[in-house]
């Protein structure tokens, strides 16, 4: 996988927008958004993203497959602290075969800092077997349109 730009291009899709806001349960002992948080938000931010181009999880059922992780690559630069406003950027970033990498950008609302990073490579497997599953060209198609953002 090679590393993104990180900016607000596009990859194959157009970016999501994922906002959310730090609450006291995502605070770690050094008084920030824990590490294990980021990674809940950028599957977060994901899900939305799919579900916002018509792909909820019944709807990956009914086709037999779901998405699944491989990998994650994630650089942290800012801390965010409880209270503080963030906006999750993600985008689909490819289509290889049966993967797809996703890149996401988390920014500070208040300063637009950029606070995280975050390249995931997400597989699609059948269901009942397990197995690698190529992607859809009805799949492609929905996340190359335009996401009903919240």
């Amino acid at each position: 996988m090679t590393a993104p730009a990180f900016d607000d291009r596009n990859g194959v899709s157009p970016v999501y927008l994922h906002r959310l806001v730090a609450s006291a349960g995502d605070i770690d002992e050094l008084g920030h958004v824990s590490n294990i948080v980021y990674l809940r938000w950028v599957q977060d931010a994901a899900t939305a993203h799919s579900e916002a181009v018509g792909w909820d999880f019944d709807r990956y059922k009914a086709l037999g497959s779901v998405f699944v992780v491989r990998k994650h690559e994630i650089t942290y630069y800012t801390p965010v602290l409880v209270g503080d406003a963030v906006t999750c950027r993600t985008w689909v970033d490819g289509w290889r075969g049966a993967s797809s990498p996703r890149c996401t950008v988390i920014v500070r609302d208040k300063d637009d800092a950029k606070v995280a990073t975050c390249t995931t490579l997400w597989a699609l497997i059948d269901i009942e077997s397990g197995r690698p599953r190529r992607l859809t060209a009805e799949m492609r198609e929905d996340f190359a349109q335009e996401p009903r953002q919240p």
